[in-house]
């Protein structure tokens, strides 16, 4: 396996970071994860200009997308596989232990590995733990990930694959990993970014491909939901089976079903879509 390192390819073995780098002492850093079929990542344009959101929320320059590109063409060629999942990792780089930035610039790690099938369906539970809609880390896909790890290791425990969070008012946000869209009266909602979930890739397709709802929602909207489904880059479309042990019908459900085939046709028509 070879890994993009800082400029050119390293092997797996091989590749360093230093200890001392931002990403790994205080979690200074961004990025984006996307699934690559036979080598040809989906809406690569759509997760750089994320990725250069995130780090410009960080204060982190501008990441460079002709180098990003670069890297992510070499990592795909040198590591051939059917479906892999690519992750791009850019971090404030080597700094003095604490808060303050160094001045040595950005490190940048592109990495592949495999990507298993999904399963057609998932089954989730709600956690008490919130997110903060006016955090400063609010709608940045950052390394600072802890928060998301705890959440996913308490769904593991109860046989789920995924925890759904409410915001501080109580209003429905988003998973570990994904964002959330539910059914209420035969009608396709999803939280707004304003509900400080993230603004998934998958999820912003979604609402454009299939005209769902950006709705505030109280959290116990998912106890009333007929379906629920989950998108992001590595589940697309997701049907949720049950939502803290409460079996939802038929599943995939009608809505969950002609959202997953627009998807589908969406993303076939272009791999990377640029939309408005």
């Amino acid at each position: 396996m070879k890994l993009w390192v800082n400029g050119g390819l390293r092997e797996a073995g091989e590749a360093r970071i230093s200890v001392l780098d931002h990403g790994l002492t205080v979690g200074d850093g961004v990025f984006e994860t996307m699934k690559a079929v036979r080598g040809k990542p989906f809406a690569l344009t759509l997760h750089l200009e994320r990725l250069t959101r995130s780090a410009r929320g960080l204060g982190l320059p501008d990441p460079d997308h002709d180098e990003v590109r670069r890297a992510c063409a070499a990592v795909l060629a040198a590591n051939p596989m059917e479906r892999g999942r690519l992750r791009v990792t850019y971090t404030g780089g080597l700094a003095p232990l604490g808060s303050d930035r160094g001045s040595d610039g950005p490190t940048l790690v592109v990495a592949l590995g495999e990507l298993p099938s999904r399963p057609d369906t998932a089954d989730v539970i709600t956690v008490p733990w919130t997110r903060n809609e006016r955090g400063a880390l609010t709608g940045l896909k950052t390394t600072s990930y802890a928060e998301n790890v705890v959440a996913l290791a308490a769904a593991t425990e109860r046989g789920a694959s995924e925890a759904l969070f409410a915001n501080t008012a109580g209003r429905l946000c988003e998973g570990t990993a994904s964002n959330v869209f539910v059914v209420l009266d035969g009608e396709l909602h999803t939280p707004p970014v304003s509900s400080g979930c993230l603004a998934g890739i998958t999820r912003r397709l979604v609402v454009e491909w299939t005209g769902a709802r950006e709705t505030d929602l109280p959290f116990d909207a998912l106890d009333r939901a007929e379906e629920i489904f989950l998108t992001s880059s590595l589940r697309d479309v997701q049907a949720v089976r049950s939502v803290d042990g409460r079996v939802l019908g038929e599943t995939p459900g009608p809505v969950t079903t002609k959202a997953l085939r627009l998807f589908e046709e969406g993303a076939a028509a272009d791999p990377d879509p640029r939309l408005g």
